[in-house]
């Protein structure tokens, strides 16, 4: 039998190509199909010189189709190549060609959607650089509101502040919160990261809607919303909420009892139930208000005379009386280890004990006169904490709801919005009263027991200050 040897000259060297039914590179086959520079046109036109055909010696007449390059080899069910089988003799070339051009169209990256927003256009050639598909999102709210056209009073209903507080904000914040921009895409600028968190916080919005007024994607403004918070409170809270080193005299025109640096007030922020020490999260004040389960945690603050927060205290269980969060509280040991000084005093309500340096109402039913002059220059000098701790709650209303976050980053808004309460009052933004109407606020001592008086000699400069205020009109003043 007689051998037919194919006039077909051999296959470049790039292919290396074994005998036919030998294993195959198929990583190989593709790279080279998919070569830009070397088709499969002019594998079959060139030799392994590279010599155009106009060059080349001219093929003797042969009627069979010369040899194609095998199939790459075909996994099998064990993991190992399966031998290929040689390409049927009368293929065209022009077959190959369509093959290879069916693999460039299988591994080219596909098409972005008509309603994705990316550039519909390919990749232009090789090594044009990565190319990233972003959904594009409609920012015409934003940049309304950024705009210099924007009303004042549109912004200021926006994010509870004017354009120029909000400037000074950003920046005391930009050193913090600013990102570079980087090869796929540029950062997101200050201005409008901080007015993502200021509009979390306002409205209280679930974060699918904040995503959509600002254009940005819902992670993106998780991740905006706890990074601000966490620069707030450790950038601005130790420079907004400090103790005053001076006495303010308004608390004694207002009240008429002298020494008073602060009015203690302690009010409960909902929250869902926790994963660990649910029961000692359990509010039972507030689950027979709202006639349903509750969960809470404790703020305590300490409130200036321009409403503004001087010492807080975040996060102690909502399962705890006032007077428990007071003893648990840093403020509680540093005035018990000589804080403040002498003669200086704070006051705070019925559910708080009578100390040394705290004065507290008279709890009794019968009081004398000098009993109940006394208590409304107390509740005149606590009236500042709680309008503070309303204003707190009208400003941020994110504070009103039951909030789900971890507790280490609901610790970190609840001191963002108190950090923004103090930038407001200390800058002269007023709350609108529109905020105010409805606001559900309730305080502990309006509806527990009195608390047990602690020190004797406190009670008995209690009873001198009553009796001052009665039949003098004021008390002593020590300074």
């Amino acid at each position: 039998m007689s051998t037919y040897v194919t006039p077909f000259t051999p296959i470049p060297s790039f292919f290396d190509a074994p005998a036919v039914g030998a294993d195959y590179d198929q990583s190989s086959l593709m790279a080279f199909l998919m070569n830009d520079d070397f088709t499969t046109d002019a594998l079959f036109a060139y030799g392994d010189n590279n010599t155009p055909p106009s060059t080349a010696p001219p093929a003797p007449t042969c009627s069979a189709a010369p040899l194609q390059p095998p199939a790459p080899p075909a996994p099998t069910s064990n993991g190992r190549k399966r031998a290929l089988t040689p390409t049927a003799a009368d293929e065209p070339a022009t077959a190959v060609t369509s093959r290879s051009a069916a693999l460039r169209r299988k591994t080219s990256p596909p098409p972005s959607p008509a309603n994705s927003g990316g550039d519909p256009s390919p990749p232009s050639g090789r090594g044009g650089g990565r190319r990233v598909w972003v959904r594009e999102r409609s920012t015409e709210w934003w940049d309304r509101l950024s705009s210099a056209t924007c009303p004042d009073a549109e912004f200021r209903a926006a994010f509870r502040m004017s354009r120029a507080t909000f400037d000074a904000l950003c920046d005391d914040l930009s050193a913090a919160v600013a990102k570079e921009d980087t090869a796929l895409r540029a950062a997101i600028p200050v201005h409008q990261r901080v007015a993502v968190c200021l509009w979390r916080l306002a409205t209280g919005e679930p974060l699918r809607e904040v995503s959509r007024r600002f254009g940005l994607g819902i992670s993106t403004c998780h991740n905006i919303v706890l990074q601000v918070c966490a620069a707030l409170t450790t950038v601005l809270l130790p420079r907004t909420i400090r103790w005053p080193h001076d006495l303010s005299p308004a608390f004694q025109n207002t009240s008429g009892i002298p020494g008073v640096v602060g009015a203690l007030c302690t009010d409960h922020i909902p929250i869902g139930p926790p994963k660990d020490g649910v029961a000692d999260y359990y509010n039972r004040r507030l689950t027979e208000r709202n006639s349903k389960t509750s969960y809470s945690v404790a703020v305590q603050a300490v409130v200036a005379p321009d409403g503004a927060f001087t010492d807080i205290s975040i996060g102690l269980p909502g399962s705890l009386s006032d007077a428990a969060v007071l003893d648990r509280s840093a403020l509680s040991a540093s005035c018990q280890a000589g804080a403040l000084r002498p003669h200086h005093r704070l006051v705070g309500g019925k559910s708080y004990p009578l100390t040394d340096w705290m004065l507290v109402p008279y709890a009794h039913r019968n009081l004398t006169w000098a009993q109940h002059a006394f208590n409304e220059r107390v509740a005149a000098a606590r009236a500042a904490a709680q309008a503070a701790f309303r204003n707190l709650k009208a400003r941020w209303r994110c504070l009103q709801r039951r909030a789900e976050p971890k507790l280490p980053d609901l610790h970190n808004m609840i001191g963002a919005c108190c950090v923004l309460h103090n930038f407001c009052q200390r800058s002269g933004e007023e709350v609108d009263p529109e905020l105010l109407v409805g606001l559900d606020c309730h305080f502990a001592d309006e509806v527990v027991a009195a608390e047990p008086v602690r020190s004797a000699a406190a009670e008995m400069e209690r009873d001198r200050i009553a009796h001052d205020l009665l039949h003098g009109g004021h008390a002593v003043t020590f300074f």
